[in-house]
């Protein structure tokens, strides 16, 4: 291999362990599915219960979003990425230890606060990290490393409940005999610990945003790690870039609303609403039934869950394979029209009460692919590079903010959707806003492959100056 196109260890390192952050996200966002109904039955929990439970998570995912881009812009992203596996810890402990269920619930707010933390935190730490050429690539690895730990929530899960059913456990005295045997869910909260102590000595270990710093005045270090991060030509670049925009700025989100990045806004709360409104939640619920009726065989629900998370993660290699080679936009486009295709033939098979063939299964299976590739994991990658260094925090914050209320808002319209209008409506709905998110990519957004984020910083600028 050319030494030239050779990445720096330190580069694979500190993406491994920041992509740690995005695998806790996946897997403590899963671990509910196969957790619920044992707690259910344990505390005898009510509906609005059962539904606090799920949704305090949450919560706690919009408190730690609106946190991190204020605290990522004045103490720096590893600095809050540590605060984010510290929660994860945490939480961990407290749910598989804590005994009543309303500290079982204030743990999982505390673990939501690290999901949102780390939701807008690992992406914008990757992409300041990573050199042009490779920077789709590598901030696509956090999408890989969610769907990953999506699957090996599932895995775990079903793991677990078949330790306990088989009790191979027995007896064991101690802790022990409640994670694994007595109380098998808490067992499955108590296996985040690992990973999430990995985290956090992880964190310790790696270096601060080397832009960050530049952007802090810390100039000289700063600039040493950039060189060992993307090579001494882009870093010399990228500084004299920076010097030429004439250095720090103060960070506000009123600067957002100025007119040169009123466009790059727009794109930044349109493309997370999009991802969630395409309907991705509806189907993955749907995933087991229609699995069901178009004639596979699945002993349990878990199982069917483990089928859909491998699609979810094997599709997600599409994007990490072609990000940087194709772009964001052919992606993005080819992406979403195949999402609005598979969702309208979808709809079509329940219209027409045709449930029961493989058209079903193949159109979810291509909108899972089509999702996977493009509104999925391209949204953190287009958010994480389309802002100024010294508001890229907030903005990313505020970006992934609006991903989790739209999460919240489907989350709650689905079941009415679907009770009112019927599956097909709702599901030519959904179709509609990937028509949507195909038009806001196409008027919107410009192709930044293979560009310095100060050299998308600057094209944001040129181009309202000659607008």
């Amino acid at each position: 291999m050319d030494q030239r196109h050779k990445l720096p260890t330190i580069l694979w390192i500190s993406c491994g362990v920041a992509a740690l952050g995005g695998f806790l996200f996946g897997f403590d966002m899963a671990v509910v599915s196969g957790i619920l109904p044992l707690l259910t039955e344990q505390f005898a929990l009510s509906a609005f219960q059962q539904g606090w439970f799920v949704s305090s998570a949450l919560v706690g995912c919009i408190v730690g979003v609106a946190m991190s881009g204020e605290l990522g812009d004045r103490y720096g992203r590893r600095r809050v990425l540590v605060l984010s596996a510290i929660l994860f810890l945490v939480s961990a402990l407290g749910c598989g230890s804590l005994p009543a269920f309303s500290s079982i619930v204030a743990s999982r707010i505390l673990g939501g606060v690290g999901v949102g933390i780390a939701s807008s935190m690992v992406p914008l730490y990757i992409s300041e990290i990573a050199p042009a050429r490779v920077r789709g690539r590598l901030v696509t690895y956090y999408q890989l490393a969610v769907t990953f730990g999506i699957l090996v929530a599932y895995l775990s899960n079903a793991f677990l409940l078949q330790t306990a059913v088989t009790d191979i456990i027995g007896n064991t005295p101690g802790w022990l005999g409640v994670w694994f045997n007595d109380q098998v869910w808490r067992g499955m909260f108590i296996v985040e610990a690992l990973p999430a102590l990995v985290f956090l000595l992880g964190l310790l270990a790696i270096p601060e945003s080397p832009r960050w710093l530049i952007q802090k005045g810390r100039t000289a270090t700063g600039a040493a790690l950039l060189h060992r991060f993307v090579g001494a030509t882009e870093a010399t670049a990228d500084l004299e870039n920076r010097r030429q925009d004439g250095g720090q700025h103060r960070s506000s989100y009123r600067e957002l609303f100025s007119p040169h990045l009123r466009k790059a806004l727009l794109l930044g709360l349109l493309l997370p609403l999009f991802s969630q409104f395409c309907g991705i939640n509806a189907i993955i619920y749907y995933g087991p039934s229609i699995l069901s009726s178009a004639g596979v065989s699945l002993s349990s629900s878990l199982q069917s869950q483990i089928i859909f998370g491998v699609a979810n993660m094997a599709f997600t290699l599409i994007a990490v394979w072609k990000v940087d080679k194709l772009g964001r936009r052919p992606l993005y486009l080819i992406g979403t029209s195949a999402s609005a295709l598979s969702l309208l033939v979808a709809g079509y098979c329940f219209y027409a009460g045709n449930t029961q063939g493989m058209l079903l299964l193949v159109a979810v299976i291509i909108f899972l692919a089509s999702f996977a590739f493009s509104l999925g994991p391209l949204k953190f990658v287009v958010a994480a590079e389309i802002f100024p260094a010294h508001i890229r925090g907030r903005a990313m914050a505020l970006s992934i903010m609006v991903m989790w209320i739209a999460d919240t808002i489907i989350g709650q319209l689905t079941p009415l959707l679907l009770e009112g209008i019927g599956a097909a409506f709702t599901f030519w709905l959904f179709a509609l806003f990937c028509v949507l998110a195909f038009v806001a990519v196409y008027q919107l957004l410009p192709e930044t492959k293979g560009k310095s984020l100060e050299e998308i910083e600057r094209q944001w600028l040129e181009k309202n100056v000659n607008s």
